[in-house]
């Protein structure tokens, strides 16, 4: 396997997880409290489109030829640090 499929696969790992925590924001948004539901809503809102944004890239990345896919990694490592920085800053603003 390449360095370019492995970095695929490995996005693509993290990916899920990050949709993994999405799903759960979801749910605990369901049953929450008005207000409690609305900052909910807020971060699976912001969640969802980093992750969404972050796939875009990552088909982006996938098409690219071997000289091309490096820049394109770049750009995926940053998205995927905001994608990963929302999960975590949702995580704490539930929790609190």
């Amino acid at each position: 396997m390449g360095t370019k499929e492995a970095y695929k696969q490995k996005i693509d790992a993290e990916l899920e997880h990050a949709h993994a925590k999405l799903l759960d924001l979801k749910a605990k948004a369901k049953v929450a409290t008005a207000d409690a539901r609305l900052q909910y809503e807020k971060q699976v809102g912001e969640l969802e489109k980093k992750i969404d944004e972050t796939k875009v890239k990552l088909k982006e990345l996938t098409a690219a030829g071997e000289d091309a896919w490096e820049h394109i990694k770049h750009d995926v490592e940053g998205m995927w640090g905001r994608v990963s920085a929302a999960v975590k800053d949702a995580a704490t603003k539930i929790k609190n």
